[in-house]
Protein backbone atom coordinates (compact mmCIF):
# COMPACT_ATOMS: atom_id res chain seq x y z
CA UNK A 1 0.00 0.00 0.00
CA UNK A 2 2.66 2.66 0.86
CA UNK A 3 4.78 1.84 -2.10
CA UNK A 4 1.35 2.42 -4.46
CA UNK A 5 1.06 5.62 -2.36
CA UNK A 6 4.96 6.18 -3.27
CA UNK A 7 4.64 5.90 -7.00
CA UNK A 8 1.17 7.97 -7.35
CA UNK A 9 3.32 10.85 -5.09
CA UNK A 10 6.10 10.18 -7.98
CA UNK A 11 3.96 10.59 -10.95
CA UNK A 12 2.26 13.52 -8.99
CA UNK A 13 5.64 15.28 -8.41
CA UNK A 14 6.56 14.80 -12.13
CA UNK A 15 3.40 16.07 -13.71
CA UNK A 16 4.07 19.05 -11.96
CA UNK A 17 7.31 19.58 -13.37
CA UNK A 18 6.33 19.15 -16.55
CA UNK A 19 3.35 21.28 -17.03
CA UNK A 20 2.81 25.20 -15.80
CA UNK A 21 1.87 25.76 -12.23
CA UNK A 22 -1.03 27.86 -13.28
CA UNK A 23 -3.89 26.26 -15.34
CA UNK A 24 -4.27 29.72 -17.28
CA UNK A 25 -4.53 29.88 -21.03
CA UNK A 26 -3.37 33.33 -22.11
CA UNK A 27 -5.33 34.62 -25.89
CA UNK A 28 -2.71 36.17 -27.94
CA UNK A 29 -2.94 37.44 -31.31
CA UNK A 30 -0.02 38.37 -33.23
CA UNK A 31 0.46 40.33 -36.07
CA UNK A 32 1.36 37.82 -39.08
CA UNK A 33 1.95 34.43 -39.13
CA UNK A 34 6.11 34.56 -38.53
CA UNK A 35 5.65 36.36 -35.13
CA UNK A 36 2.68 33.81 -34.11
CA UNK A 37 5.09 30.71 -34.60
CA UNK A 38 8.13 32.15 -32.28
CA UNK A 39 5.26 33.70 -30.21
CA UNK A 40 3.51 30.30 -29.70
CA UNK A 41 7.12 28.58 -29.51
CA UNK A 42 7.91 30.46 -26.16
CA UNK A 43 4.26 30.21 -24.87
CA UNK A 44 4.24 26.20 -25.54
CA UNK A 45 1.32 25.02 -23.93
CA UNK A 46 0.27 28.13 -21.94
CA UNK A 47 -0.80 29.77 -24.80
CA UNK A 48 -3.42 30.42 -27.84
CA UNK A 49 -1.97 32.23 -30.54
CA UNK A 50 -3.83 33.83 -33.42
CA UNK A 51 -2.56 35.31 -36.19
CA UNK A 52 -4.26 38.25 -38.10
CA UNK A 53 -2.16 38.08 -41.40
CA UNK A 54 -2.31 33.97 -42.22
CA UNK A 55 -0.07 31.85 -44.06
CA UNK A 56 1.12 33.26 -47.88
CA UNK A 57 -0.67 36.84 -46.78
CA UNK A 58 1.43 40.22 -47.14
CA UNK A 59 1.59 42.72 -43.58
CA UNK A 60 1.97 45.25 -45.58
CA UNK A 61 -1.07 44.95 -47.95
CA UNK A 62 -3.04 43.29 -44.60
CA UNK A 63 -6.57 45.20 -44.41
CA UNK A 64 -8.33 43.82 -41.27
CA UNK A 65 -12.20 42.87 -40.80
CA UNK A 66 -14.92 43.08 -38.64
CA UNK A 67 -13.73 39.47 -37.33
CA UNK A 68 -10.20 40.52 -36.66
CA UNK A 69 -11.50 43.30 -34.17
CA UNK A 70 -13.42 41.51 -32.28
CA UNK A 71 -10.75 38.75 -31.74
CA UNK A 72 -8.46 41.64 -31.13
CA UNK A 73 -10.72 42.65 -28.57
CA UNK A 74 -10.91 39.42 -26.78
CA UNK A 75 -6.82 39.19 -26.04
CA UNK A 76 -4.89 38.61 -23.08
CA UNK A 77 -1.85 40.04 -24.95
CA UNK A 78 -1.07 41.41 -28.61
CA UNK A 79 1.86 41.30 -30.15
CA UNK A 80 3.40 43.22 -33.31
CA UNK A 81 7.30 43.17 -34.75
CA UNK A 82 6.95 46.86 -35.25
CA UNK A 83 9.50 49.65 -37.24
CA UNK A 84 6.68 50.47 -39.38
CA UNK A 85 5.65 47.08 -40.41
CA UNK A 86 1.81 47.16 -39.36
CA UNK A 87 0.58 50.43 -40.27
CA UNK A 88 -2.87 49.24 -39.76
CA UNK A 89 -2.92 48.04 -36.54
CA UNK A 90 -3.76 51.48 -34.79
CA UNK A 91 -6.63 51.39 -36.44
CA UNK A 92 -7.33 48.20 -36.02
CA UNK A 93 -7.25 48.90 -32.14
CA UNK A 94 -9.01 52.01 -32.26
CA UNK A 95 -11.80 49.85 -34.21
CA UNK A 96 -11.68 47.13 -31.78
CA UNK A 97 -11.74 48.84 -28.37
CA UNK A 98 -8.83 46.78 -26.95
CA UNK A 99 -7.61 48.74 -24.03
CA UNK A 100 -3.89 47.15 -24.00
CA UNK A 101 -1.19 48.21 -25.29
CA UNK A 102 0.92 45.90 -28.40
CA UNK A 103 4.09 44.33 -27.01
CA UNK A 104 7.01 45.59 -29.93
CA UNK A 105 9.06 42.45 -30.07
CA UNK A 106 11.68 44.40 -32.15
CA UNK A 107 12.78 46.55 -29.26
CA UNK A 108 16.00 46.43 -28.69
CA UNK A 109 17.37 45.43 -32.59
CA UNK A 110 20.05 47.82 -34.38
CA UNK A 111 17.69 48.52 -37.54
CA UNK A 112 18.56 49.79 -40.77
CA UNK A 113 17.63 52.61 -42.52
CA UNK A 114 17.28 53.31 -46.06
CA UNK A 115 16.30 56.59 -48.52
CA UNK A 116 13.30 55.78 -50.62
CA UNK A 117 11.70 58.78 -52.24
CA UNK A 118 13.78 61.29 -50.14
CA UNK A 119 13.14 60.18 -47.41
CA UNK A 120 14.05 58.05 -44.58
CA UNK A 121 12.69 54.49 -43.98
CA UNK A 122 13.43 52.36 -41.27
CA UNK A 123 13.49 48.48 -42.43
CA UNK A 124 10.85 46.59 -40.49
CA UNK A 125 11.97 43.15 -41.95
CA UNK A 126 14.14 42.38 -38.99
CA UNK A 127 13.23 38.52 -38.69
CA UNK A 128 15.50 37.43 -41.83
CA UNK A 129 18.24 37.47 -39.61
CA UNK A 130 18.00 34.71 -36.84
CA UNK A 131 20.40 37.03 -34.14
CA UNK A 132 17.53 39.22 -34.48
CA UNK A 133 14.76 37.11 -33.62
CA UNK A 134 16.79 35.90 -30.07
CA UNK A 135 15.53 39.91 -29.24
CA UNK A 136 12.54 38.68 -30.39
CA UNK A 137 12.18 35.75 -27.72
CA UNK A 138 13.88 37.91 -25.17
CA UNK A 139 10.96 40.39 -25.62
CA UNK A 140 8.10 37.88 -26.18
CA UNK A 141 9.36 36.15 -22.88
CA UNK A 142 9.34 39.13 -20.60
CA UNK A 143 5.63 39.69 -21.68
CA UNK A 144 4.20 36.56 -21.52
CA UNK A 145 5.90 36.29 -18.12
CA UNK A 146 4.48 39.33 -16.78
CA UNK A 147 1.33 37.99 -18.03
CA UNK A 148 1.51 34.97 -16.35
CA UNK A 149 4.24 35.30 -13.65
CA UNK A 150 3.19 31.14 -12.15
CA UNK A 151 3.86 29.98 -15.85
CA UNK A 152 7.76 31.81 -15.94
CA UNK A 153 9.59 28.91 -15.69
CA UNK A 154 8.20 27.17 -18.14
CA UNK A 155 8.20 30.09 -20.93
CA UNK A 156 12.18 30.42 -19.76
CA UNK A 157 13.22 26.87 -20.45
CA UNK A 158 11.28 27.24 -24.37
CA UNK A 159 13.08 30.21 -24.63
CA UNK A 160 16.43 28.85 -23.96
CA UNK A 161 15.73 25.70 -26.09
CA UNK A 162 14.45 27.77 -28.93
CA UNK A 163 17.46 30.75 -28.98
CA UNK A 164 19.71 27.03 -28.75
CA UNK A 165 17.97 26.25 -32.07
CA UNK A 166 18.47 30.21 -33.30
CA UNK A 167 22.04 30.02 -32.39
CA UNK A 168 22.99 27.01 -34.74
CA UNK A 169 20.61 28.13 -37.29
CA UNK A 170 22.92 31.10 -37.55
CA UNK A 171 26.01 29.02 -37.48
CA UNK A 172 25.14 26.55 -40.29
CA UNK A 173 23.91 30.24 -42.09
CA UNK A 174 27.41 31.50 -41.96
CA UNK A 175 28.90 27.41 -42.82
CA UNK A 176 26.82 27.72 -46.19
CA UNK A 177 27.62 31.66 -47.26
CA UNK A 178 31.30 32.75 -45.57
CA UNK A 179 33.01 30.54 -48.14
CA UNK A 180 31.30 32.11 -51.53
CA UNK A 181 33.36 34.57 -53.15
CA UNK A 182 32.16 37.86 -51.82
CA UNK A 183 32.16 39.42 -55.80
CA UNK A 184 29.75 36.53 -56.39
CA UNK A 185 26.85 37.00 -53.05
CA UNK A 186 24.54 38.87 -55.04
CA UNK A 187 20.79 37.85 -55.88
CA UNK A 188 17.48 39.41 -57.55
CA UNK A 189 14.02 39.37 -55.62
CA UNK A 190 11.01 40.68 -55.68
CA UNK A 191 10.64 43.41 -52.82
CA UNK A 192 13.72 44.95 -50.20
CA UNK A 193 12.92 42.61 -47.50
CA UNK A 194 16.68 40.73 -47.01
CA UNK A 195 18.41 43.54 -45.69
CA UNK A 196 19.47 42.13 -42.25
CA UNK A 197 20.11 38.51 -44.07
CA UNK A 198 22.32 40.54 -46.62
CA UNK A 199 24.03 42.45 -43.89
CA UNK A 200 24.76 39.18 -41.69
CA UNK A 201 26.10 37.47 -44.38
CA UNK A 202 27.54 39.77 -46.79
CA UNK A 203 24.86 38.81 -49.18
CA UNK A 204 23.69 41.65 -51.70
CA UNK A 205 19.72 41.72 -52.73
CA UNK A 206 18.54 43.96 -55.50
CA UNK A 207 15.02 44.58 -55.96
CA UNK A 208 12.51 46.82 -58.36
CA UNK A 209 10.14 47.61 -55.13
CA UNK A 210 11.41 48.94 -51.85
CA UNK A 211 10.50 48.20 -48.58
CA UNK A 212 6.89 48.21 -48.79
CA UNK A 213 5.09 46.08 -51.76
CA UNK A 214 2.49 48.96 -51.94
CA UNK A 215 5.50 50.80 -53.60
CA UNK A 216 5.39 51.03 -57.05
CA UNK A 217 8.69 51.03 -59.27
CA UNK A 218 9.11 53.30 -62.01
CA UNK A 219 10.21 52.24 -65.56
CA UNK A 220 13.09 54.58 -64.99
CA UNK A 221 13.98 52.47 -61.80
CA UNK A 222 13.78 48.85 -63.52
CA UNK A 223 15.60 50.15 -66.13
CA UNK A 224 18.57 51.19 -64.38
CA UNK A 225 17.80 48.01 -62.36
CA UNK A 226 18.32 45.91 -65.24
CA UNK A 227 21.52 48.09 -66.35
CA UNK A 228 23.11 47.75 -62.66
CA UNK A 229 21.83 43.61 -62.91
CA UNK A 230 23.85 43.45 -65.93
CA UNK A 231 27.10 44.86 -65.05
CA UNK A 232 27.23 43.28 -61.70
CA UNK A 233 26.88 39.72 -63.36
CA UNK A 234 23.59 38.82 -60.85
CA UNK A 235 22.87 35.38 -62.20
CA UNK A 236 19.95 34.25 -59.94
CA UNK A 237 16.60 35.42 -59.29
CA UNK A 238 13.89 34.76 -56.59
CA UNK A 239 10.44 34.94 -56.21
CA UNK A 240 8.31 35.68 -52.87
CA UNK A 241 5.50 33.43 -51.75
CA UNK A 242 3.80 36.72 -50.25
CA UNK A 243 3.47 38.87 -53.45
CA UNK A 244 3.32 39.61 -57.11
CA UNK A 245 6.37 37.89 -59.19
CA UNK A 246 5.17 39.26 -62.42
CA UNK A 247 7.54 42.64 -62.52
CA UNK A 248 11.11 40.46 -60.98
CA UNK A 249 10.17 37.63 -63.49
CA UNK A 250 9.96 40.16 -66.35
CA UNK A 251 13.66 41.67 -65.19
CA UNK A 252 15.45 38.32 -64.84
CA UNK A 253 14.20 37.37 -68.65
CA UNK A 254 15.57 40.82 -69.58
CA UNK A 255 18.71 40.11 -67.80
CA UNK A 256 19.12 36.81 -68.35
CA UNK A 257 18.95 35.74 -64.57
CA UNK A 258 18.17 32.19 -64.05
CA UNK A 259 14.77 30.88 -61.66
CA UNK A 260 16.35 29.90 -57.86
CA UNK A 261 13.04 29.34 -56.67
CA UNK A 262 10.34 30.80 -53.98
CA UNK A 263 11.27 32.20 -50.57
CA UNK A 264 9.75 32.85 -47.79
CA UNK A 265 9.45 37.06 -46.68
CA UNK A 266 6.66 37.87 -44.70
CA UNK A 267 5.04 34.83 -43.96
CA UNK A 268 4.55 31.25 -43.21
CA UNK A 269 3.80 28.47 -46.00
CA UNK A 270 0.64 26.41 -44.65
CA UNK A 271 1.11 23.88 -42.41
CA UNK A 272 1.68 21.44 -45.43
CA UNK A 273 4.09 23.48 -47.26
CA UNK A 274 8.09 23.90 -47.18
CA UNK A 275 8.09 26.81 -44.47
CA UNK A 276 5.47 26.48 -41.65
CA UNK A 277 7.50 27.64 -39.01
CA UNK A 278 10.11 30.23 -38.59
CA UNK A 279 12.84 27.41 -38.09
CA UNK A 280 11.93 25.84 -41.38
CA UNK A 281 10.78 29.31 -43.43
CA UNK A 282 14.86 30.77 -42.79
CA UNK A 283 16.05 26.76 -43.07
CA UNK A 284 14.48 26.68 -46.65
CA UNK A 285 15.54 29.90 -47.80
CA UNK A 286 19.05 29.23 -46.65
CA UNK A 287 19.02 26.17 -48.97
CA UNK A 288 18.07 27.89 -51.97
CA UNK A 289 20.29 31.36 -51.60
CA UNK A 290 22.97 29.33 -50.63
CA UNK A 291 22.70 26.53 -53.70
CA UNK A 292 22.31 29.99 -56.21
CA UNK A 293 24.97 31.23 -55.17
CA UNK A 294 27.68 28.27 -54.61
CA UNK A 295 26.85 27.37 -58.70
CA UNK A 296 28.12 30.98 -59.54
CA UNK A 297 31.44 30.44 -57.69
Amino acid sequence: MKRHSLILALGLAAACLAAPASAKTLKIVASFSVLADVVHEIGGQSVEVKSLVGPNGDPHEFEPSPTDAKTLKTADLVFVSGEGLEGWMERLITASGYAGKPVVVSDGIKTRTMEEDGQMLTDPHVWNSPVNVEIWVANIEKALETADPTSAAHFKANAERYTAKLKALNVEAHRKLDDVAQSDRKILTSHDAFGYFGAEYGVTFLAPIGLSTETEASAADVAKLIDQIKAEKVKAYFFENSNDSRLVKQIAQATGAAPGGELFVESLSPADGPAPTYLKMFSHNLDLISAALAQRS
